[in-house]
């Protein structure tokens, strides 16, 4: 049995192939950190037309996100890379698995961002209403930076999750992780060893990030208590709001 093992493993004719293994992990956590940073902003950009008071924007952005979860990611990156030409838009593989990626994890993300921002007690908003708040101001300073101690968790899952994810990609022959596993495994038939050590590589720079996840959820918890914000009590004491 253990011979078995060790013929498939034969990590000594997969040396070689390593440096390019490393360069297709660059490349995915490049893929994770473009799409978080489209998908954060315009998650929160999705989030705030939901709740917003124009009956247009909450019809346009809740269409939008019951689309996009309604749909697979796969399906997303194939309609953008392949559907869209037609019609003159084209993206090189790099940035229709951004766009695609992007797309649908905003719809997700905005979810959370809605989550977060209703988590907050209401008692707070009425006070800040009382105290002659706009809306935008409250919205900047007392409902945002609370949500955003209830989503930090979600939000470090589906960053980890999108790392993943970006192996889907390599539909649309983006040269990540996955994708340069597939054409080394196709040319020295070692499936068991290349595929193991891209296992190896991705649980590598997941749980690290994991971790940090956890470290960052424990600090953004220190302090917290279901309390009016410094805000609130720094204008109820007859203090500046700026």
């Amino acid at each position: 049995m253990l011979d078995k093992i060790a013929a498939l493993f034969d990590f000594r004719g997969s040396v070689e192939y390593l440096p390019d293994l490393f360069y297709g992990a660059v490349v995915s956590v490049e893929l994770t950190f473009c799409v978080m940073v489209i998908g954060l902003v315009a998650g929160l950009i999705i989030a705030l037309m939901r709740i917003s008071r124009s009956r247009l924007l909450r019809i346009l952005s809740t269409t939008y996100v019951e689309c996009i979860r309604g749909t697979p990611c796969l399906l997303q990156l194939f309609y953008i890379y392949f559907v869209l030409p037609a019609f003159g838009i084209r993206f090189d593989p790099f940035m229709a698995g951004v766009t695609g990626l992007a797309v649908n994890y905003s719809a997700y993300l905005s979810e959370v961002y809605r989550a977060g921002i209703l988590a907050v007690p209401r008692g707070q908003l009425e006070a800040s209403q009382a105290l002659g708040m706009s809306r935008r101001l409250m919205m900047r300073l007392i409902i945002l930076p609370q949500a955003i101690r209830v989503v930090v968790p979600p939000l470090g899952n589906y960053f980890i999750s999108l790392f993943k994810d970006t192996s889907l990609v390599s539909i649309v022959t983006v040269k990540e992780l996955m994708f340069t596993g597939q054409i080394i495994a196709a040319t020295n038939f070692q499936y068991f060893t290349i595929f193991t050590i891209i296992g190896i590589i991705y649980l590598s720079l997941s749980y690290p990030a994991s971790l940090f996840v956890s470290y960052l959820e424990r600090r953004m918890k220190v302090g917290y208590r279901r309390k009016p914000s410094r805000f609130l009590r720094r204008a109820a004491a007859g203090g500046s709001l700026g």
